[in-house]
């Protein structure tokens, strides 16, 4: 277990919430054998029941998601048009400069650039700064340790609940 996600597992509830994660999960209701529909008791007084969340509350803030798509256009976009451009760059210097290149040696390094403008699109979204107000480093490795744990502890957690 990582330093960070001893952090987070150790910070109150309040603090290591999003501020656009929701308040409460919302348990599906049990499923009964027959299937006649049994009457719920009227609750007195007040209504302990909370309205559902609006869009607006679920959705991801406007200046996360921008964070988020500018990362991924740096992390994805600068290895994906080296991709490309490797195909060019091999392909002139066989026809003009008449160099033999091995197949697959271009082959190679063309996957290569495309897988790690795959991995880019997961580090871009993981590296942005998830806290509105707060715009996160220009590598965004402490952002991406940090959101990396969340996503473990809800993957840890998820997995318990359905066990």
């Amino acid at each position: 277990m990582s330093a960070e996600s001893e952090r987070i597992s150790e910070a109150p509830a309040k603090e290591a919430r999003l501020p656009f994660e929701p308040n409460k999960k919302r348990q599906k209701p049990a499923k009964t054998k027959n299937s006649t529909p049994v009457a719920k008791p009227e609750s007195k007084g007040k209504d302990e029941k909370k309205p559902p969340l609006t869009k607006e509350e679920m959705a991801i803030p406007q200046v996360v998601s921008q964070r988020m798509i500018r990362r991924v256009a740096g992390f994805c976009g600068i290895p994906t048009a080296l991709g490309l451009s490797t195909l060019i760059v091999s392909y002139l210097l066989i026809i003009y400069a008449k160099i033999t290149l091995p197949h697959l040696a271009v082959l190679l390094v063309n996957m290569g650039l495309f897988g790690l403008g795959v991995v880019g699109i997961t580090y871009g979204v993981l590296s942005a700064s998830w806290d509105e107000h707060r715009p996160g480093s220009w590598l965004g490795w402490s952002e991406f340790t940090t959101n990396w744990g969340r996503m473990v502890a809800v993957w840890r957690e998820t997995r318990q609940k359905n066990v």
